[in-house]
């Protein structure tokens, strides 16, 4: 029999002894801990510092009505902020639901008991209380690491940091592929910060956001009088990133003309600027970034093929954030306390709603897109927990879902199975204790659902 200790805490709040019992027996994957009054929830809170609480809305002293439930519930939030706190209500209580929810309730729960549905919500709330355990991990690497802003823990992700581990010591040079908004100037930029090139400058370019005639100068320079307004000798962008790194962003976008220019300076490492004669010599490693089909503009005859090979040694692909499974929830959450700290207008989190919708969008615009939302959302927000309307995204009920309870409930049991999956990075044992059931339920849970019941990464740790 499993130790206790080993399972995660839930902590159980309330004062009905027969529901108690049946809690318990429901919940037996979890370590059940149960208190009958606010006093009692308050010590529990200190001592086993449980990430969810199921709690009932009407406890004594006040038992008929529900002035103590949200004393309990606000008290347990001002002690513990992240923990999740699912209320439990009574047929014709809806309105003092929705009031605790909008008081930082992560959801509730009306009776009568139905044991699926609830046994879902608990283990939907684990497994968010992880990503947001997950996310304060990560921001507290990223406050020394080289990879300041890359947020997340899906495998994508992660491989990609790794090979970017591997490569940055090296000089060889590198084509970062990606949707716009995806993030490829962060990803540049841990080339640089991993790499002996770190103490040197880091320049970076859009090659798109320059007009044809200027960007020339800007690449490689002038000398005094080369043209009206040449008033004295520049160095340009690729003579400024000398001993560093040069970012060329949106390089489908460079001109015909410059492509041969750039060309001779990667065979030759030698710069001439736009009126000069001497031929200089400059030491950078280029990176180079497109979300452009850069195969398309080669068979178009609108990027030079032989330029391709010379900026292509490394391929790197950043994944779309509708790719990144469950990451888009630990960004969210980054985002929500960088804005909220920013503008002072701190947020506790998101409601159900409000998760639901995140990853349920598209997410064209990638991380970028994801970021004007939450920064929007934090000023908008009228409470402590961020809503759908408050990110400007249809409501989970508005994105066509059935309203068939059977086909309802195993969409959400399936769509819970594979986000625990993706954060836990494909390991059995860690997806089972986000969801809260044993190892033996979630293959059967795989099973229904039709999912495979194996993984190509390690099961433990």
């Amino acid at each position: 029999m499993a130790d206790p200790a080993d399972k995660p805490c839930l902590l159980v709040v309330e004062d009905d002894l027969g529901l108690q019992k049946q809690l318990r027996w429901c919940f037996e994957d979890y370590n059940v801990v149960v208190a009958d009054s606010r006093p009692a929830a308050m010590a529990a809170l200190r001592r086993h510092e449980p990430a969810v609480v199921l709690q009932d809305l009407g406890l004594p002293p006040d038992a008929g009505g529900v002035s103590e439930g949200v004393a309990t519930l606000q008290e347990i939030l001002s002690v513990a902020p992240r923990t999740k706190v699912i209320i439990v209500t009574g047929n014709g209580e809806r309105d003092n639901a929705l009031r605790a929810v909008g008081a930082g309730a992560y959801d509730f729960y009306q009776k009568p008991l139905d044991v699926d549905i609830l046994k879902l919500i608990v283990g939907r709330a684990f497994a968010l209380h992880w990503l947001e355990a997950e996310n304060d991990r990560l921001l507290a690497v990223q406050g020394t690491s080289a990879f300041e802003g890359i947020i997340g823990s899906d495998a994508s992700i992660q491989d990609l940091c790794r090979t970017v581990e591997k490569i940055a010591p090296t000089d060889v040079a590198v084509l970062i592929l990606g949707e716009s908004g995806t993030g490829k100037e962060l990803v540049a930029r841990a080339l640089h910060n991993v790499g002996p090139r770190r103490q040197k400058r880091f320049v970076a370019i859009n090659c798109a956001a320059i007009p044809e005639q200027l960007l020339e100068s800007e690449l490689f320079g002038y000398e005094k009088g080369a043209f009206t307004g040449a008033a004295r000798t520049t160095p340009g962008k690729i003579e400024t990133a000398n001993g560093g790194t040069l970012f060329l962003d949106e390089i489908g976008d460079m001109p015909a003309v410059l492509q041969a220019k750039l060309l001779r300076f990667l065979q030759q490492k030698t710069v001439e600027r736009v009126g000069g004669r001497e031929e200089l010599p400059v030491d950078v490693r280029i990176v180079c970034a497109t979300n452009q089909d850069l195969g398309a503009l080669i068979s178009a005859q609108r990027f030079r093929q032989d330029l391709y090979f010379r900026i292509s040694e490394v391929t790197l692909r950043v994944p779309a954030l509708r790719d990144r499974g469950a990451d888009v929830i630990v960004l969210a959450h980054a985002l929500l306390r960088k804005y909220g700290a920013a503008s002072g207008r701190v947020r506790r989190g998101f409601t159900p709603e409000a998760l639901a919708s995140l990853q349920a969008y598209d997410w064209p615009g990638n991380v970028r897109e994801l970021e004007s939302k939450v920064k929007t959302a934090v000023i908008l927000a009228d409470g402590p927990l961020v809503t759908a309307a408050d990110l400007a995204l249809k409501s989970v009920q508005d994105v066509g879902l059935s309203l068939n309870l059977r086909e309802v409930r195993s969409r959400a049991e399936r769509q819970a199975v594979v986000q625990a999956l993706q954060a836990a990075g494909g390991n059995m044992s860690r997806a089972a204790e986000l969801l809260g059931v044993s190892r033996p339920t979630l293959y059967d849970l795989l099973s229904k659902a039709g999912l495979p019941t194996s993984s190509n990464r390690p099961e433990d740790p």
